[in-house]
């Protein structure tokens, strides 16, 4: 066993799918899902179990793929019931390259594109067990964040306590814009975004759910701001801002900014799902990137 998963029974069905040429390796197992690395042939391909957290992966993926397969990794198999899936190689992740803007250029209108394409999908998303954000539910899930022990001091915590009126306010403002909610990948930075064969693609849609679509940012500026070292107020972000909303229309700056403002704490209401899952063992280091993101939507509370 590695994790929760059966090796046998994992490579039995792998093997139904592809012929190994190599051992079957670990890549990575953690809380969340279980990564293994199988050689083949033409180079290699992927499996990956997920645990009951994001046992919505397999399936989202691959109903992504089957409509956006110029953007989302082939998916090769996959085992609903099992939460199982074999992934075709996608190339290097941008990490690895230095995080180059250029593919960012590339691949945020592509990803908007898709986004708008899934709006038709979000409700079946929704009844498969893809999380639900959706902005009228943000004041609710806030309320439940206050209610939980959360690792910040308590003059913190009063200061989301102050803000919660607010809050519910500006999602009201928010969901009157009229943007429509969808897929929202939640976790995309330079390790989610590949590049390979001159194009680009976008894998780990474990922490994805139905919600504002604009806040899918909120993660990508973070990681420029962290790995390229870009100041929050570079010019980089506003172009990547404009690209990624040209898909949506014109006359949408304001409506982004709102709901990067919102996302920031739809992002850490998010992550109480992932707490909620981990063993004692892994929340201490949880915790510590936990309250990072806490701290990044307490600072949006000044207007």
């Amino acid at each position: 066993m590695v994790g929760s998963v059966d090796l046998p029974a994992a490579e039995a069905w792998i093997r139904e799918h592809v012929q190994p040429t190599g051992a079957i390796e670990t890549a990575h197992d953690r809380p969340w899902a279980t990564v293994l690395r199988v050689p083949v042939a033409e180079g290699v391909v992927w499996f990956k179990a997920c645990a009951p957290v994001q046992t919505f992966e397999p399936r989202l993926t691959t109903e992504l793929f089957a409509r956006w397969p110029e953007l989302v990794t082939d998916v090769i198999a996959h085992d609903v019931e099992r939460a199982w899936m074999l992934l075709a190689d996608a190339g290097d992740p941008l990490g690895e390259l230095g995080n180059p803007l250029e593919a960012w250029y590339t691949a945020l209108p592509r990803y908007a594109g898709l986004q708008r394409g899934e709006v038709p999908y979000a409700q079946d998303h929704l009844a498969h067990g893809v999380p639900d954000l959706r902005v009228s539910n943000l004041p609710a899930r806030f309320d439940e964040l206050l209610g939980r022990e959360l690792p910040l001091q308590d003059a913190e915590i009063e200061r989301l306590r102050r803000f919660a009126p607010r809050f519910a306010a500006l999602c009201d403002e928010l969901a009157a814009c009229g943007i429509p909610e969808t897929i929202q990948h939640d976790d995309l930075h330079q390790w989610n975004l590949f590049a390979g064969g001159g194009d680009v693609r976008i894998l780990d849609w474990g922490d994805a759910s139905i919600a504002h679509p604009f806040a899918s940012l909120i993660v990508t500026f973070t990681s420029l701001e962290e790995v390229n070292a870009l100041s929050s107020g570079d010019p980089v972000f506003a172009r990547l801002r404009d690209v990624y909303l040209e898909p949506w229309g014109g006359g949408l700056a304001e409506v982004f900014t709102l709901a990067m403002r919102l996302g920031a704490f739809a992002h850490a209401i998010a992550h109480l799902r992932q707490r909620d899952f981990l063993p004692g063992w892994a929340l201490a280091d949880f915790d510590a990137a936990f309250a990072k993101r806490l701290r990044r939507a307490i600072a949006q509370t000044e207007d």
